[in-house]
């Protein structure tokens, strides 16, 4: 076989190959043990009153975006808006595959720096808001919440602007005691579909805080994850006097903020969960 019968012979393998190492890629980015599950997405406005509300209704936009890029279904579980603007915080629930491996490379602090719609002087501010994020735990994990362990009761639903969301008592609220965590559930039709869907948010949160603890001593060995803190941002969006978006864990940016925040964020998402290291400076105010 001549050199030029074989050079095309291996530009016709090329595209298998590539497909190959992508596959190969893919197992090595998704392997940890509940990365194939459905996840819960949580998003809380930080301090800086409205402006950080409207930051973190900016990043509930970019991931219900990112979701329907992917082709995962995307169902809003709790929403509590804020009172001029924006949302003191919400929740996704992500069903599609490896939803929680490629979600949970968003968790930590996300910071934005613009010139404020809210600023009559249109001076410069920056926000924060904090992203969580949870697997959906399979229904063969059993997670008991003992009855003394929580306190249901049932409320009527807001949304947006004071609008409400029903005019019966249907909203579902669960206090477990022993945690603190709260949650409020207003998206179902029906007391008990709102109940159960809160009793499941519930266990996949325990869940979440049982895997945490156990695997504290290792995370916090190797660096695998960002303090959820505010002032230690994973990533900064600078919309003024310049636009760009850098990820500090692993110096990927992109001068095109406007994608990313409708969702282009497979760049940054794949860096983070290929183990990319190159920590970036954070970008000046």
């Amino acid at each position: 076989m001549s050199d030029e019968a074989s050079l095309r012979e291996g530009e016709a393998l090329l595209p298998s190959v590539e497909a190959s190492l992508k596959e190969l890629e893919l197992a090595k980015m998704l392997s940890g043990q509940d990365d194939a599950l459905n996840c819960y997405v949580d998003i809380n406005a930080g301090a800086g009153g409205t402006e950080s509300m409207d930051w973190a209704s900016m990043l509930l936009r970019m991931y219900t975006r990112y979701a329907e890029r992917k082709g995962w279904k995307v169902e809003l579980s709790d929403f509590n808006a804020g009172e001029e603007a924006g949302i003191k915080n919400a929740s996704l629930r992500i069903e599609g595959d490896f939803a929680f491996g490629y979600m949970k490379a968003e968790m930590g602090v996300h910071r934005l720096v613009r010139i404020s719609p809210y600023d009559s002087n249109a001076r410069r501010h920056t926000s924060f808001a904090s992203v969580d994020v949870y697997p959906e735990i399979d229904d063969d994990i059993k997670i008991d919440i003992p009855e003394k362990d929580y306190e249901l009761k049932f409320i009527r639903g807001g949304g947006a602007g004071g609008q409400k969301v029903n005019k019966t008592s249907s909203t579902a609220q669960l206090r477990h005691l022993p945690t603190g965590i709260i949650l409020t559930v207003q998206t179902e039709r029906s007391q008990t579909a709102n109940r159960d869907m809160a009793f499941k948010i519930l266990r996949a949160r325990l869940y979440d805080l049982e895997v945490k603890k156990r695997d504290a001593e290792t995370q916090a060995r190797e660096g695998a994850k960002a303090d959820i803190s505010f002032g230690s941002q994973i990533r900064s969006y600078v919309l003024a006097p310049y636009r760009m978006v850098k990820d500090l864990r692993t110096g990927i940016e992109s001068g095109q903020p406007d994608k990313v925040l409708d969702g282009e964020l497979d760049e940054f998402v794949t860096a983070q969960l290929m183990g990319v290291k190159n920590p970036a400076k954070a970008l000046p105010d």
